[in-house]
């Protein structure tokens, strides 16, 4: 014990042990939810035989980059496949735009390594000064969104189908994706009395009241809950077992990098960055304020280490074989139990490992109707951001209005951050307030334009 208190300086940071595990353990409780929601969203891209390897990937690639944040960055963030990126991952990349889940794998690779070498160069300032605060705060916002219509989705509660344009066909019919139109068509009121349904809204005002009360792992114990109502109801069937021994073989090095030569696949690759270097640039910063560690000036002491873990956790994640790995916000949850070293983090990874590994069969038999209030609410915890943007500026608040509608009315996160950089820079030139756009964004939005020319066919 005396090393580990040596160590995170616990004295330092006014903590003890036993507050630094439970702060862990409350953590692993509010991100547990992950185990089941990111095999089945990436599944739907990589097949259904890859659910149980993408469990144990989950597992693997949080306990992994959490394990590295305590005992490198020793702060009390925990990390996992992002929310946002997993589904843009399945729906957008690999199932609008075509691409192989394994190529999908290798964006996700090459876009961890760039982290890497930005996280450790005086280039990551310069973008994170490019950009404008309007522009990122609506881009999670807009992501919030599109998990929102993800859910409501994939439990039947929408009816909507996809048309396809002249002289084309659909890659998965009755798939929303980006080849088609979306054409809605209310709600899917056939199946309103539906089983499925109906446990669905039991499941979603189950952690709307936990939440409202501040009940700790409230997404966890809705899914639990509701999935063995659903289990005794026979809506849906009983797990076969709950415990099995990991095996990644379906997901691991499965990365095609020959598949990412081409002009659409970087366009993918620069997606993924900027959700990703933004997201975890948010998130930490909202964490480090919520624990004290931000300096006078409002900087994140040892903010390199922390970006530099995300970046190698991202780059880990794509070789066994998940989505881009993300700081979590749920990692307030540890903070506010008095969390405020790297002992959080280290207890949160190991938990990751020593259950998420073994759980594939429980995950596997998660229902749709118990995820799917996860990922309502989580779209709720990120459209909250919007709030940051100034609508009284009308050339703030467009652009960021146009990045909120195009994320989920397209499915791309990608079609997002183009046209908001795209119309914030062509609004603030007409306007006559070109001094508030910083050089970079000019080039950005020029890579947009042509990343739009290519997807349009123009060459």
């Amino acid at each position: 014990m005396g090393w580990f208190e040596n160590y995170f300086e616990f004295d330092r940071h006014g903590t003890d042990m036993k507050t630094e595990i439970l702060a862990g353990v409350t953590t692993f409780m509010t991100m547990a939810y992950i185990l089941f929601v990111n095999p089945s969203i990436l599944s739907d891209a990589m097949g259904k035989e890859a659910f149980s390897s993408l469990v144990a990937v989950t597992a693997l690639a949080a306990g992994f980059a959490t394990i590295l944040m305590g005992l490198y960055a020793k702060k009390p963030f925990a990390l996992a496949p992002g929310m946002g990126l997993n589904a843009y991952f399945a729906y957008s990349v690999v199932i609008g735009m075509g691409y192989d889940w394994r190529v999908a794998l290798a964006a996700v690779f090459v876009e961890g390594l760039i982290f890497i070498v930005l996280s450790v160069t005086k280039v990551r300032s310069a973008i994170i000064h490019a950009i404008p605060l309007s522009q990122k705060y609506a881009v999670g916002a807009g992501i919030g969104l599109f998990l929102t219509f993800i859910g409501l989705n994939d439990v039947g509660l929408l009816s909507a189908k996809v048309v396809a344009p002249k002289g084309s066909e659909l890659l998965i019919d009755n798939q929303v994706n980006l080849i088609g139109t979306l054409k809605f068509t209310g709600l899917n009121t056939s199946a309103l009395a539906s089983g499925d349904i109906l446990l669905f809204f039991f499941g979603l005002f189950l952690t709307m009241v936990l939440i409202a009360l501040r009940v700790k792992g409230s997404l966890l114990i809705s899914i639990i809950t509701t999935s063995v109502i659903g289990w005794a109801t026979g809506v849906a069937p009983w797990p076969n077992q709950l415990f099995s021994t990991p095996d990644i073989s379906y997901t691991f090095m499965q990365m095609d990098l020959q598949g990412l030569l081409n002009v659409g696949a970087l366009g993918v690759i620069f997606a993924f960055f900027m959700v990703d270097f933004f997201d975890t640039l948010g998130t930490v910063t909202g964490l480090s304020a919520k624990a004290g560690f931000l300096t006078e000036e409002g900087k994140v002491p040892d903010a390199e280490k922390v970006l530099l873990t995300d970046a190698i956790g991202t780059t880990v994640g794509a070789v066994l074989g998940t989505s881009t790995v993300t700081t979590y916000i749920e990692s307030a949850a540890g903070i506010e139990e008095g969390g405020r070293t790297g002992m959080t983090a280290l207890v949160t990874g190991l938990l990751f490992l020593g259950i998420g590994l073994f759980i594939a069969p429980l995950a596997q038999a998660i229902p749709a109707f118990a995820t799917a209030p996860a990922l309502v609410i989580v779209g709720y915890y990120m459209m909250s951001a919007i709030k940051e943007v100034n609508f009284a500026d009308h050339t703030e608040a467009i652009p960021a209005f146009l990045v909120l509608i195009t994320i989920p009315y397209t499915y791309s996160i990608a079609d997002g951050i183009g046209i908001g950089f795209i119309s914030y820079t062509l609004l603030k030139l007409f306007s006559g307030r070109k001094e508030e756009i910083h050089p970079l964004m000019y080039v950005l939005s020029l890579i947009f334009v042509a990343y739009f020319a290519y997807l349009g066919g123009v060459f």
